[in-house]
């Protein structure tokens, strides 16, 4: 009876070992029959990471991909056939379109030309301006931020609003003395930029500060502003060229590139028909 037991204890341990899978060389993990090995987390933590934090990171890899591994098991268990056989087709499909849109791009960076020449901007700027208006105020201004304690100050302000290019060498030397400045006025820039470099000037006040024409001398504790305000383009009104420039070649090679795509996908069709690797059974 004792020698009948200890056989049937042994056979009880001998079977669970049996079918308990055997942990494969490097493997870190196992769910079912699917292994995580340790050159899959290889590249996980980042250089200099500790090690309380790079344990951590290893784990929380470990427990989502052991999560997807269970719920994709139990969705292959639980979905219906006719479920699975149609995620099956988007997957196929997916796969399709997602090489496809790959084997294109790499086609079309090799071969569109990404030079847009000045005249051709401004083409297409002339015939669909109605289509390039602004989306918030614009405006052209110069500016400067400089110390009122400066000893050449009145001549710095004198300058400044009797602005000429006769002045560049003095703005060469003095512009380096200002704590900021934008000396350009030819420049369009939306009204984010002139919060920004001008934090005097906000949503409240703005209607009464920005203004073609308008010559602004504001003081900040010991720093004093200089503004002069060339011109002011209002929301929805057609934007200017110089302004739209970027956008036009943006929409200008992104047209080439669909006429490349088109040209591209009828050349290898017909190359197919042509050598006989495409045909329409009737």
């Amino acid at each position: 009876m004792i020698r009948n037991s200890f056989f049937l204890f042994f056979l009880m341990v001998c079977s669970c070992n049996y079918f308990k899978p055997e942990k494969k060389a490097q493997s870190i993990a196992r769910v079912g029959k699917s292994y995580l090995y340790k050159s899959d987390i290889a590249t996980l933590v980042p250089a200099g990471t500790t090690k309380e934090d790079s344990l951590l990171l290893v784990r929380d890899f470990i427990d989502r991909w052991a999560s997807q591994k269970l719920l994709i098991e139990a969705a292959e268990r639980n979905l219906s056939d006719a479920k699975k056989s149609e995620y099956n087709k988007l997957i196929k499909q997916y796969k399709i379109d997602l090489y496809t849109k790959a084997y294109i791009e790499e086609v079309v960076k090799k071969k569109v030309d990404t030079v847009v020449s000045q005249e051709e901007l401004k083409k297409y700027y002339e015939e669909n301006k109605e289509n390039f208006r602004t989306n918030g105020t614009l405006v052209r201004l110069r500016y400067i931020n400089v110390s009122k304690a400066n000893p050449r100050f009145g001549t710095i302000r004198s300058k400044f609003f009797d602005y000429s290019k006769k002045d560049k060498k003095f703005w060469e030397t003095y512009a380096l003395q200002c704590n900021s400045f934008a000396m350009n006025d030819s420049v369009w820039v939306d009204m984010s930029q002139v919060y920004t470099k001008l934090p005097f000037i906000t949503p409240d006040n703005r209607d009464e500060n920005v203004i073609a024409g308008k010559r602004i001398e504001k003081t900040v504790e010991n720093n004093v502003y200089l503004v002069k305000i060339t011109n002011v383009i209002d929301k929805n009104q057609i934007s200017p060229f110089e302004f739209s420039k970027p956008t036009l070649k943006e929409v200008l090679l992104n047209k080439r590139k669909l006429e490349l795509i088109k040209k591209f996908e009828k050349d290898i069709t017909n190359d197919a028909i042509k050598n006989n690797d495409y045909e329409i059974y009737k």
